[in-house]
């Protein structure tokens, strides 16, 4: 079994920051690609970062220059620094990992989801 636990969200005032963390536990061989996904009340969950394994990573463009991914692959765990916050980023956020279990077995493994609530 595979889990990954999210933890850091919250409530905070535009302009403000906050740091999601996610760690993967588990059967566990080896971990590809992780990143983060929202979801907003009515909207589809859309991508809002992702890391490679070497630490390459890609960004939404209504993200860019706000938000930070990084990951210490001996932990399994990523991370996501939210900075300048808009009442836009209020979501739920979801981390993801692309991983292979000790099984062998490849396939992408949510978290449970962590809310972020961004006041005017």
């Amino acid at each position: 079994q595979v889990h990954l636990v999210e933890s850091g969200g919250g409530s905070v005032q535009a302009g403000g920051s906050l740091r999601l963390s996610c760690a993967a536990s588990g059967s566990i061989l080896s971990i590809n690609n992780m990143g983060w996904y929202r979801q907003a009340p009515g909207k589809q969950r859309e991508l809002v970062t992702v890391i490679t394994s070497s630490g390459g990573t890609d960004s939404a463009d209504s993200v860019k220059g706000r938000f930070t991914i990084s990951r210490i692959n001996a932990m399994n765990t990523v991370y996501l620094q939210m900075n300048s916050l808009k009442p836009e980023d209020t979501a739920v956020y979801y981390c993801i990992a692309h991983l292979v279990s000790s099984a062998g077995q490849w396939g992408n493994y949510w978290g449970q989801g962590t809310q972020v609530t961004v006041s005017p």
